[in-house]
């Protein structure tokens, strides 16, 4: 097992990542001083509760623990108000106090709704993330936790940090192909931010990591998740360098709106959307290099890099205009300078971004 600390003062919390370590969930939960008084909740979604619910269940409750179960449909449209209040629902049905945790046992969309419901119950109780995705390292780790509008992606939403994230590598092998492909691309946008090396392992072995070799994989979840604490324990509440985690993700979270949440997974549309920045970065004088590189080593993981033709510009537009990093008027992007380094640009103009889009979507 390999040990990451994200760094926050007294609330400072642990990433455990290693393959089998789920079975160790009680310990874990006692060893952070959560104790079996008051009742658990564990939220998770139809497809993860069929492989791992039932063994996570057995083991707290031979631990003395009282767990409850919230189990909601797999996909972004879980990540919304009326989901939120079903499990609100749950918790207090099952008596959940203030002393009470709850386990997030799932991906990205599993982690940030349980993470809202944690952050939101009786004004913040305690949770644990466990993700079960290659995605959901990045997603697990920082505290950022929220819900959708039908108008935009995570604008509901708190600053709640874990008690620990519980990184068990086995429970990825259960991934569809298509998941796993989404989430290498979260994974080597680590690496695009600001680690050239890793970029350049993931590149140099794709194949294993499509493949989940186990040890390619602890490797680069290990790195991934590493930026990701660096970044956070500088800056928590993306007051200024964490917002540079956000590359691909202007165009991307709006093409996920426009599309309706079902028909692109985050990660394909954060693909498509770090091209985007890299030829923004190339149109600002910067080597045509970082857009070709982007696009060969991102195709290199079989992701799509284009915008499906049938999405309407103006609704990327006005999608992109209703985003948190839309800012007085002008939009901001995480422009990679070179395969490795970015910086934050809040003056990009929206004629670019347009004109950009329109060439996403007319190549090939």
């Amino acid at each position: 097992m390999k040990q990451l600390t994200v760094d926050l003062g007294e609330r400072s919390y642990p990433i455990y990542i290693g393959e089998g370590i789920l079975s160790d969930l009680a310990a874990r939960l006692a060893d952070h001083k959560i104790g079996v008084k008051s009742p658990l909740l564990v939220v998770t979604d139809e497809r993860v509760s069929s492989h791992y619910l039932a063994p996570v269940r057995e083991r707290l409750e031979a631990a003395g623990y009282r767990v409850a179960t919230a189990v909601v449909a797999p996909g972004e449209k879980s990540k919304s108000l009326a989901v939120f209040e079903d499990v609100i629902t749950v918790a207090l049905e099952a008596g959940l106090d203030r002393n009470s945790t709850v386990i997030a046992l799932g991906g990205g969309v599993v982690g940030d709704l349980a993470g809202y419901v944690a952050a939101s119950y009786m004004r913040g109780i305690r949770f644990v993330q466990i993700p079960t995705t290659i995605l959901a390292h990045d997603s697990s780790v920082g505290g950022k936790v929220a819900v959708n509008h039908r108008l935009a992606k995570n604008v509901i939403g708190a600053f709640h940090q874990p008690e620990f994230v519980l990184y068990d590598t086995a429970t990825i092998r259960t991934l569809p192909e298509r998941e796993v492909r989404a989430g290498l691309a979260e994974l080597v946008k680590e690496g695009f931010i600001m680690d050239r090396a890793f970029v350049e392992y993931c590149d140099a072995n794709a194949e294993k990591l499509l493949a989940l070799d186990a040890e390619a994989l602890q490797h680069a979840l290990y790195a991934g998740c590493a930026v990701k604490a660096k970044v956070v324990s500088a800056d928590e509440k993306e007051s200024g360098l964490r917002a540079v985690l956000n590359l691909g993700h202007t165009i991307g979270h709006a093409l996920e709106a426009v599309s309706g949440y079902d028909e692109l997974l985050h990660g394909e549309a954060i693909a498509i959307g770090m091209v985007g920045a890299a030829m923004l970065s190339v149109k600002l004088g910067n080597s045509p290099s970082i857009a070709e590189e982007t696009e060969r080593i991102l195709r290199k993981f079989g992701l799509q890099v284009r915008i499906p033709a049938h999405l309407d510009t103006d609704a990327i537009m006005s999608a992109m205009m209703r985003d948190k990093k839309f800012k007085e008027g002008k939009m901001v992007f995480i422009i990679p300078t070179e395969i490795g380094k970015v910086e934050i640009n809040g003056d990009v103009p929206a004629e670019w971004v347009r004109e950009i889009v329109e060439r996403l979507k007319g190549e090939a």
